[in-house]
């Protein structure tokens, strides 16, 4: 590998800032790093950790990719680059900054990064298939909490709960919360799915729960392995926390409410659990797929059938 201790005037050539974008992608490339946390290429991995570093907006004109960096700032950029290597962690993990439907949240290794396709249902505020405007909304497994807390921009006039079962997360629910200001319409809520919220019932339940096969979430790149085993492994065909959401669902639901869940690329094993479910499929203009959607009367009937 060749990013190891280096004489740092062995990086005097690299004046600019696209020179270190450059610098970084090859050395990227020569790593054999895996991505998909935000950027899917070496190249975009680079230039936003370049930027993130320099304290620089990532819709920086590219005359600016010109300008020259000071010796201060291309040993902080180089520390950066080279600990995206050495530990093949994902960069939002390095930074601590992930966004989501164009909103910026915390993020560390108690949380999944965001990059869930509902991004887009949000910012489209659950069209067509939301047929009601909601009062409460569930975000089911919160996680960091940007479902929530992006619905609730989306609903500024709804309540919202983030559901979440780890310790760790919640610390980072209410820390995002609190980043977003909106302790007084946002709460955090401990405990297992659907647990804590007897009585409560919702318009709109929005879930990014584990779905990933036991034996795929072994076969992970580092990068993955970052992340939360409790976030993805969901036993042998990944589909375990989704059927308890699926049966439980109805008790929270109100009359037309809209579950909405992702599954990522576990639709086969779906759909070998749940063979007649009649779920919709979004599809998405900015890449994605995996998430279906069902009203509480289509999954009633199906649960009673």
């Amino acid at each position: 590998m060749s990013l190891q201790p280096t004489d740092p005037r062995s990086f005097q050539a690299l004046r600019s800032v696209r020179d270190l974008v450059r610098w970084g992608a090859s050395e990227f490339n020569r790593a054999g790093l895996v991505y998909g946390h935000g950027t899917d290429n070496a190249l975009d991995e680079a230039f936003h950790l370049v930027l993130w570093a320099l304290k620089l907006p990532f819709e920086l004109p590219a005359v600016y990719l010109e300008g020259a960096v000071t010796d201060e700032e291309r040993a902080q950029v180089i520390e950066l680059l080279q600990a995206r290597v050495r530990t093949r962690k994902p960069a939002p993990y390095l930074t601590g900054e992930a966004w989501f439907a164009g909103l910026s949240f915390e993020v560390d290794e108690r949380v999944l990064i965001p990059r869930s396709p509902i991004a887009e249902l949000v910012q489209n505020r659950f069209a067509p298939y939301l047929t009601v405007e909601p009062e409460n909304i569930l975000d089911l497994c919160a996680g960091s909490g940007c479902i929530g807390i992006a619905c609730a921009y989306a609903f500024p006039e709804a309540g919202v709960d983030l559901a979440e079962i780890d310790a760790g997360a919640l610390q980072l629910v209410e820390r995002n919360i609190a980043r977003h200001q909106l302790e007084g319409r946002v709460a955090a809520v401990a405990g297992d799915l659907f647990q804590p919220l007897a009585g409560r019932r919702y318009e709109l339940i929005v879930s990014n729960p584990p779905y990933v096969p036991t034996a795929e979430w072994q076969a992970l790149a580092p990068e993955f392995r970052h992340e939360p085993r409790l976030a993805l492994d969901a036993g042998p065909d990944g589909m375990d926390v989704v059927e308890r959401i699926l049966r439980e669902a109805p008790q929270h639901l109100s009359e037309e409410g809209l579950l909405v869940c992702e599954i990522g690329g576990s639709q086969e094993e779906f759909f070998e659990r749940f063979p007649a479910i009649p779920v919709a499929w979004p599809e998405f203009e900015k890449g994605g797929d995996g998430v279906f959607v069902i009203n509480r009367e289509e999954l009633c009937a199906w649960l009673d059938a």
